[in-house]
């Protein structure tokens, strides 16, 4: 929770120049959309309120960022979240290939060349195989919508009880 009250006003590049809201704001919009559409994953809930703290622990480091998350999350959150974490780039790259007229924000767009480009047809088998396929596409479809400057959501607090309730059960 302490590092997650960190990376309010930190962003997600260096010069502020990429998305409009900050990595705080931004992983709590993303755990809202997921709360809401996922009511049941609790797990992919608090993936989606953590995604984007790689940001923070390794600034400008836009293809690894997932993976530094994942790495800092997985002893406290658990395995699933930690790999939730690490797809969500992965999936940004998958959903690029399967639906090439889907509009990404514009900081999501720049990234995505130096993430990898769209996924390639064998990647793209091999990412749908994956048992947690799904969750990880709605976290990145959850993390496209996360970016509204000033919406309204809960505060970080709110989450501790579900924070927790992940870290009992990891």
């Amino acid at each position: 929770m302490a590092l997650l009250a960190d990376c309010a006003d930190v962003w997600d590049t260096p010069d502020r120049s990429g998305d409009p809201v900050d990595i705080l704001d931004h992983g709590l919009q993303v755990a809202a959309v997921l709360a809401e559409r996922h009511p049941d994953d609790e797990e992919l809930q608090v993936a989606g309120l953590v995604h984007d703290i790689g940001h923070y622990l390794v600034p400008a480091d836009e293809a690894g960022h997932g993976s530094h998350g994942a790495s800092a999350v997985e002893g406290l959150l658990g395995p699933r979240v930690a790999r939730l974490v690490a797809a969500h780039i992965p999936a940004k790259r998958y959903l690029a290939a399967a639906d090439p007229q889907r509009v990404l924000s514009p900081e999501s767009a720049r990234t995505l060349g130096c993430q990898g480009g769209p996924m390639a047809p064998d990647e793209v088998e091999a990412f749908e195989a994956d048992p947690d396929f799904e969750a990880a596409v709605a976290l990145r479809r959850a993390d496209d919508a996360g970016k509204v400057v000033g919406l309204r959501v809960a505060p970080l607090e709110s989450w501790r009880p579900v924070v927790e309730r992940v870290a009992a059960g990891r």
